[in-house]
């Protein structure tokens, strides 16, 4: 029974260097399906939108579009206003200032660089050696088998929402990108519906993904091809199927290594029959005649000069095989030497990517305790923010009671109750001196008002 590899890639920003571009189209798939990078804004995602769509070079002969249209930028946009609008809008139904509300939550979220706009899964079942001598027609087929997968992963997933899935066949193996947005519901700070990848796919989640998609991606494959594969074993802590045999190329070696195996063989059949030949020889020269003429001279017959020329022709071309041979037997103890450092120097990146993974989780749940702690506070900032504006407001409403009061019969007693609130450090020296001013103001003007309305009845 033969094996497959299969990888489920999530887009991280850890690997959008160069030297991860890099690697990976050095990978033993001979693909660039590694994970480069996360779609963090706009510009990001009409970089995905050219790369998975050939855009660059207009060649879309090769590519299969089996989810969205012919803009990923364009269906991204859409699914926003589909699954973000209305708990936008009733968001920003709920806010007293316009600077706090949102007019458009994707331009929000591609401004903002703790959140990634959208993610992008890279599955690709199978490798370079599988897929060479594979024609068209044949990877064609894979079409069906990575449509169930992104039914799969709507099922397994169903707050990542898909925008696009597309299948090139334009590189060493079929893989299929697919681009969708992660989804958290009943938030309790700012929107209730929001973008969240460190919700929807965590560690725990991902690697129950990963071995749910693994098993229906095999099932898929064989009732397709009418086969009967399994895959290749899961390495821990990757969402890739490497093991040291898939190492960039081994399997070339391996290849020639099975070449020379056949020289080998070959080779020990001759020196096999050269030894024959040589007992034979040997025994040609032991019966040699001596010339009755010349000195320290034999005869020989022309078949037996036949045999010694065959004979020496049989042990140049035997010697040049040597020589191939140990050649190759260099090389070979090169390779040995090569993978044992090679697999010494796995096991050290291993062991500190563990370490460096634990860290890092580490600091992800204090960096997330410490945004939730952000989040509450500027909550609880805004409440305070409305609760003074409130206050101020009928702060100054009171204000303007006690000042239209000066013109009633009762400003007497509200000149008292100005006294009493300034005692008692309730109102400041400033409004306090306001107060007066009007209060002085405003028996003035009764005391105008009576003399106008004397002169008025004489």
């Amino acid at each position: 029974m033969s094996e497959l590899a299969y990888s489920l890639h999530l887009g991280s920003d850890r690997n959008k260097r160069y030297n991860a571009r890099t690697k990976a189209k050095s990978n033993a798939s001979g693909s660039t399906s590694l994970s480069n990078n996360a779609i963090q804004n706009a510009r990001g995602l009409s970089r995905v939108d050219k790369h998975n769509y050939r855009k660059y070079d207009n060649d879309q002969d090769l590519i299969k579009v089996i989810r969205g249209t012919n803009s990923l930028y364009d269906d991204v946009k859409k699914l926003y206003k589909k699954e973000f609008e209305e708990a936008r809008i009733k968001y920003n139904a709920k806010q007293t200032r316009d600077d706090r509300k949102i007019d458009d939550y994707f331009k929000k979220i591609s401004d903002n660089s703790k959140n990634d706009l959208a993610c992008e899964i890279i599955i690709e079942l199978g490798d370079k050696e599988y897929w060479d001598d594979k024609d068209d027609d044949f990877k064609e087929k894979m079409t069906n088998v990575y449509d169930e997968q992104v039914q799969s992963l709507e099922e397994l997933a169903p707050n990542f929402k898909v925008a696009s899935a597309i299948i090139h066949f334009d590189e060493t193996s079929p893989h299929m990108h697919i681009v969708g947005v992660p989804i958290k519901e009943k938030n309790k700070n700012g929107m209730e519906r929001q973008v969240g990848k460190s919700d929807v796919f965590t560690k725990e989640s991902l690697i129950r993904l990963q071995d749910k998609m693994r098993e229906y991606a095999i099932n898929s494959f064989n009732k397709e091809y009418n086969l009967n594969m399994s895959l290749k074993g899961k390495q821990k802590g990757r969402n890739k199927d490497y093991k040291v045999s898939e190492m960039t190329n081994y399997i070339e070696m391996k290849k020639e290594l099975e070449k020379n195996r056949k020289k080998l063989k070959e080779i020990n059949d001759k020196s096999l029959k050269l030894d024959d030949l040589s007992f034979k020889i040997k025994q040609t020269i032991d019966k040699l005649k001596k010339a009755p003429i010349v000195k320290n001279t034999y005869t020989i017959s022309l078949e037996d000069k036949e045999k010694i020329i065959s004979y020496i022709d049989k042990v140049n071309e035997i010697n040049k095989d040597y020589k191939k041979i140990n050649k190759l037997s260099v090389t070979l103890e090169n390779v040995d030497e090569e993978l044992k450092e090679n697999k010494e120097t796995i096991q050290k990146l291993t062991l500190s990517n563990e370490e460096l993974s634990l860290e890092n989780d580490k600091l992800n749940q204090k960096v997330k305790r410490q945004e939730k702690q952000i989040d509450e506070l500027k909550t609880e900032n805004n409440m305070l923010k409305d609760l003074v504006d409130r206050l101020k407001m009928k702060f100054e409403r009171l204000i303007k009671m006690i000042k239209d009061k000066f013109f009633t019969k009762h400003k007497e007693k509200y000149n008292e109750f100005t006294d009493d609130l300034f005692r008692k450090d309730i109102i400041s020296r400033d409004t306090f001196m306001e107060l007066k001013n009007n209060y002085i103001n405003a028996k003035d003007y009764k005391k105008e008002k009576k003399k106008d309305d004397f002169d008025i009845s004489l």
